[in-house]
């Protein structure tokens, strides 16, 4: 996430790599010989994520023959409270780890990471320098020190059906406002050929999937209009959740809103789900991670090669005035980032998956996993699997973003390419990116509360205000049972204010 979860419906079998899946007790053959050294890294079942580590794998044995490397999976859900109990109980079975970047702030701390600064600066075939800026400061450093190794590159964006807005004299949506109105035009009417009628908007809205991050996508346009150190989620004079105005009821409505345009049983679908009906043409928008701009071109599965548009996410001309919790018309004083009156926020949603070690193993055994991850981030590897779909690696390096030639050699077309790169680099260079929650308990805070009071509103359980007060009451429990200073200092570190 992308992607956040990235779930799919293809099994995969890597040849000669041990390949261990939690939930089944499953493994296949091919045990280290004699002198090996064995790294057993865990992620999520994918199949993202562990394709690549699990594909690749061979290759990489085969190039070093002393170092054995298996992937151990778990649902995404569990994936963070699986690793603690690992490292904390001093179990040790994971020696790496390919997680969410968020969770640092539980995991420095008791120095359950290695510290990587020394390594990467002395491994020239990472190429460092070529990882985009955002993706070295935010998914692989923490308090100055560099913890992972960015795979994947991850941030919300809109795709539109660039053939069916043509049809239509339709612009991409610049607001959300925009994005309903086209929505609501394009719902019903037979998008792919086939006779029947199809959607306007798909928008995963899974219970226990992404949520949590396509509510603050929404809300973002709103809520943060002074830069990427003023943030999103809390006020930085006092740690108090910006969750109870106008500006966030106003997302929560847009999210249940773009339901009625989509499939009948949106609430029950993850993004594997709204990729494929993107993907197979019965979408005329959606809003995801980068997946879709590669998944568009996969000639196996896409009825939309060189049809899809991509834009950053829309924005609003009304914000939020933080001292009222009202919203107010976006002008010069209110939204100094504005672009045609328009505050834009995009949302560094997860921030890419990233390797991590495990700072409790051996040396030899560290030295052996940053090996691998270095060889899976390095641009021979990673090049050509951020421009495959199945992969779930979405670009995160400069040469990625520098032409189009890659892309086109995948299968995009010339347009094509300049247009989905062009919304990632409009994301990238805002000023105004909003960067994801990145403290002690952030797993807590949006994937427990954040989580369950958004699927409950969407569900119909609790109304809009029920919902806006349960997620300020359970992130202000959290912050007083962490402590509010410390929580406080720690989000503002985050963001990059200084104290």
């Amino acid at each position: 996430m992308r992607n956040g979860t990235r779930l799919g419906g293809l099994t995969w079998l890597a040849a000669v790599v041990t390949v261990a899946t939690a939930c089944t007790g499953l493994s296949s053959s091919g045990s280290p010989g004699s002198g090996a050294i064995s790294v057993n890294i865990l992620t999520f079942t994918g199949p993202q994520i562990a394709e690549p580590l699990q594909r690749r794998a061979p290759d990489f044995r085969t190039a070093n023959p002393n170092i054995s490397i298996s992937v151990t999976t778990v649902p995404f859900s569990d994936l963070y409270q699986k690793i603690l109990t690992d490292v904390s109980t001093g179990t040790n079975s994971y020696q790496a780890f390919v997680f969410d970047p968020q969770w640092m702030g539980d995991f420095v701390g008791p120095g359950y990471l290695e510290d990587l600064s020394t390594r990467v600066k002395a491994d020239a075939s990472l190429k460092w320098d070529d990882i985009g800026a955002f993706f070295r400061d935010f998914s692989a450093t923490y308090q100055g020190k560099v913890y992972t190794i960015p795979l994947d590159g991850d941030f919300h964006m809109v795709y539109y059906r660039t053939d069916i807005l043509a049809k239509d004299g339709l612009k991409p949506p610049e607001t959300w406002d925009d994005y309903l109105a086209i929505a609501q035009k394009e719902q019903g009417q037979d998008l792919n050929g086939d006779g029947q009628g199809d959607y306007g908007s798909c928008i995963s809205k899974k219970r226990n999937a992404q949520a949590y991050w396509f509510i603050t996508s929404i809300a973002g346009g709103f809520i943060q209009t002074d830069g990427t150190n003023q943030g999103a989620f809390f006020n930085t004079a006092d740690m108090k959740p910006l969750v109870q105005n106008e500006a966030f009821a106003a997302a929560l409505d847009i999210y249940k809103k773009t339901g009625q345009f989509g499939p009948p049983n949106e609430i029950n679908l993850d993004v594997g789900d709204t990729r494929g009906l993107f993907t197979s043409g019965r979408c005329a928008l959606s809003m995801d991670w980068g997946d879709i701009g590669t998944l568009a071109i996969d000639p196996t599965t896409s009825k939309v090669k060189d049809k899809v548009g991509a834009v950053i996410l829309p924005g609003s001309k009304m914000v939020l005035d933080r001292s009222t919790g009202k919203l107010v018309p976006c002008d010069a004083t209110t939204c100094k980032n504005a672009v045609n009156g328009i505050n834009h926020a995009p949302f560094a949603s997860f921030g890419g998956w990233s390797g991590a070690i495990n700072g409790k193993v051996s040396t030899a055994v560290k030295d052996a996993a940053f090996k691998f991850l270095s060889y899976m981030s390095a641009p021979e590897q990673s090049n050509v699997d951020v421009t495959i779909g199945k992969t779930g690696f979405n670009p995160y390096r400069t040469s990625q973003f520098s032409d189009t030639k890659l892309w086109v050699k995948a299968g995009m077309s010339e347009q094509a390419a300049k247009d989905y790169l062009g919304a990632i680099q409009a994301s990238l260079q805002s000023p105004n990116m909003i960067l994801d929650l990145r403290i002690p308990k952030t797993q807590q805070y949006q994937q427990v509360v954040l989580d369950k009071a958004v699927a409950q509103f969407l569900a119909g359980e609790i109304d809009r205000d029920t919902a806006m007060k349960q997620i300020y009451d359970g992130w202000e429990a959290i912050t007083n049972a962490e402590g509010r200073d410390k929580q406080l200092s720690a989000y503002k570190a985050s963001l990059g204010v200084q104290r």
